[in-house]
């Protein structure tokens, strides 16, 4: 049984025609996707996926970005065509969007210990219809791969933390994209700070490939000259309250502490209910060797 996601999900690319490992892994469930590219580098996403899964970034989308700095001359990062796809979906009559980065590689059930993969868009839907049962989740959206180790007990999900990468978002929200860097973070901790929640599934994952390994995207424009200092410095001069800037594994990161959000909690719609277990015509079978 077919079972897709409802609301329309948008990749985010740049530079990376050549290995857009989002668009493999959503083609090779059968999901379809829009993705979002710079006018000067249609032709090449063009013969890569297909011109009618393309949506070109309109420029004033760029040129009107806040990038909550003074810099000129760098990249803006990827808000602005995150930006454009909220405003996309909403003209296009959605109540929320998907938003992915392009170098997610595959997508993964974990279910009784076992990270599954998974060629259905089966646990985007399942995910939809989860966040739909409550009045206040802001966004949601897949954890990693590498941060549930089949090995670990972990709860189904976790609430009002971060959402990276794979963000179910809520239309009617008063917020937009901003920030040269950790723009991610940044609209979790907004959401977070108004009173709505957030929804981290471990039950569904997205399998990431580090940005620094991968060309294209933030590696040239941002971490290969600079390194990671600014990206955590930007969020902790955005958030003092919450964040700070720390040394860990050799390489500056952002710390952010969530306790000051804990008694943010879910609000059921009464009409939903639920009723037994919905596999979403889920079944598991030996891996076959994808083409």
């Amino acid at each position: 049984m077919a079972m897709n996601p409802e609301h329309p999900i948008y990749i985010v690319s740049k530079g990376r025609w050549h290995n857009g490992l989002t668009a493999k892994a959503l083609t090779r469930m059968g999901v379809p996707f829009k993705v979002i590219v710079e006018a000067h580098e249609l032709e090449n996403y063009a013969d890569a996926v297909g011109r009618e899964r393309l949506l070109v970034l309109p420029q004033e989308y760029l040129d009107n970005y806040d990038t909550c700095d003074d810099e000129h001359g760098k990249s803006k990062g990827p808000g602005a065509a995150r930006n454009f796809a909220w405003d996309h979906s909403v003209a296009e009559g959605h109540t929320s969007h998907w938003v992915m980065d392009d170098n997610l590689d595959d997508f993964h059930r974990l279910n009784r210990n076992q990270k599954v993969s998974v060629r259905t868009g089966a646990t985007l839907r399942a995910a939809e219809d989860f966040v739909d049962r409550y009045e206040n989740v802001a966004i949601s959206g897949l954890n990693y791969y590498s941060f549930c180790k089949s090995t670990d007990s972990v709860p189904p999900f976790v609430l009002n933390t971060r959402i990276y990468s794979c963000l179910l978002i809520r239309n009617d929200i008063p917020y937009r994209w901003r920030g040269r860097y950790n723009e991610d973070t940044d609209i979790c901790l907004r959401v977070l700070k108004d009173g709505y929640c957030t929804v981290q599934f471990n039950a569904f994952l997205c399998g990431k490939v580090t940005t620094q390994r991968m060309s294209g995207g933030n590696t040239k424009e941002f971490y290969s000259g600079e390194g990671t200092k600014p990206k955590s410095q930007m969020l902790a001069d955005l958030h003092p309250d919450v964040a700070s800037v720390v040394w860990r594994f050799n390489r500056w990161h952002h710390h952010v502490d969530y306790k000051p959000f804990k008694d943010n909690k879910l609000i059921r719609k009464n009409s939903k209910v639920c009723h037994g277990v919905n596999e979403y015509g889920m079944v598991l079978k030996p891996k076959a060797k994808d083409k």
